[in-house]
């Protein structure tokens, strides 16, 4: 699969979540066989005005390239400007617009799926952002109206394409559904087949089935996977051999969960530091730590750490406990 001239080597993705697509989880997703990774979304507000938080945001190795970085704003000049920055000062292999999210932290101020609202500022960010960047492919990342009422699948398909976007991702709920009711994969499978780009299907996958079931039934060329990740990185891993055939799990053996936990806490406390690393690492922890006899017990223990020594004794406590348990 290519968007642009950007090979990607298997059709499973990273999405975009903030909190948590930061360079440490961004790295363990990518060695988990993740064919393109996303960063956190970032404000264009942040971005021109060189906010040091926004752009340690945006810094990632050439380890996880191909990469996206996901900007949002609600003003094409700041959009473009944001957008010229981050190509110049850190040349990403594509730049995506968000479109898609619902928070209303967000769409209040006009951000995010704010723009189904107004197609017209839709097509001027657009145009924006892709004069910006002409040699990048510019992605965007939509649901599929801002209500029921509203829905804008495929035209705006077809607009986004003609303004020269590369691939466009779709979660095909509203934005007033947020995350509640059921995914329409419909929507995917009507985008799919009324745009000649690339379609990325994201949402209600939960687990390797899921990855398989929405390339069957929408036909879309990618699968952009996001809460199923949290974690859970191998999900990439086993999607892999799903696909090849081999035997797979969606559920990794306890020393495998010990061992990505203590290299994310690693990661985590190398680009953050001790303080900000751990705090970081509680959230990651409550994902990790889960469906495993103790596992209360641990995830307890290790949340509630209050240094980092006792952290990391609880850490390796957990690591042995899972050597034993797997045997």
């Amino acid at each position: 699969m290519k968007i642009g001239t950007v090979n990607i080597d298997f059709p499973v993705l990273l999405a975009p979540m903030a909190g948590y697509t930061d360079y440490p989880f961004r790295v363990l997703c990518k060695r988990m066989g993740a064919g393109l990774v996303y960063s956190e979304f970032v404000s264009a507000d942040g971005i021109i005005r060189e906010n040091i938080r926004t752009i340690e945001m945006i810094h990632f190795t050439n380890e996880e390239r191909p990469i996206g970085i996901q900007i949002f704003g609600n003003d094409p000049q700041t959009m473009s400007q944001a957008a010229s920055f981050v190509y110049k000062k850190f040349n990403p292999d594509i730049i995506d617009i968000n479109y898609g999210c619902p928070v209303p932290k967000v769409t209040k101020k006009g951000g995010g799926s704010a723009a189904l609202k107004d197609l017209c500022l839709m097509d001027e960010i657009t145009h924006a952002v892709i004069d910006a960047v002409p040699d990048v492919p510019v992605t965007v990342k939509m649901r599929a109206g801002w209500d029921n009422n509203n829905i804008v699948i495929p035209d705006v398909g077809n607009r986004l394409e003609n303004i020269g976007v590369k691939a466009i991702t779709l979660h095909p709920r509203t934005t007033k559904q947020r995350y509640k009711g059921k995914a329409n994969w419909d929507l995917i499978k009507n985008l799919k087949q009324n745009v000649s780009i690339p379609v990325i299907g994201n949402g209600d996958v939960y687990c390797v089935e899921n990855i398989k079931a929405m390339f069957e039934y929408t036909g879309c060329d990618a699968v952009m996977i996001a809460r199923a990740t949290l974690g859970n990185p191998w999900i990439f891993q086993e999607a892999k051999k799903l696909f090849n055939n081999k035997n797979y799990s969606n559920s990794p053996p306890l020393t495998e969960i010990a061992k990505t936990c203590k290299e994310h806490f690693k990661l985590l406390i190398k680009s953050r530091g001790q303080s900000i690393g751990m705090n970081l690492m509680r959230k990651h922890f409550s994902n990790y730590l889960k469906g495993f006899p103790g596992a209360a017990k641990f995830r307890q223990k290790l949340v509630t750490a209050t240094n980092f020594e006792i952290m990391k004794k609880e850490l390796t406590i957990f690591e042995e406990y899972a050597s034993i348990y797997t045997k």
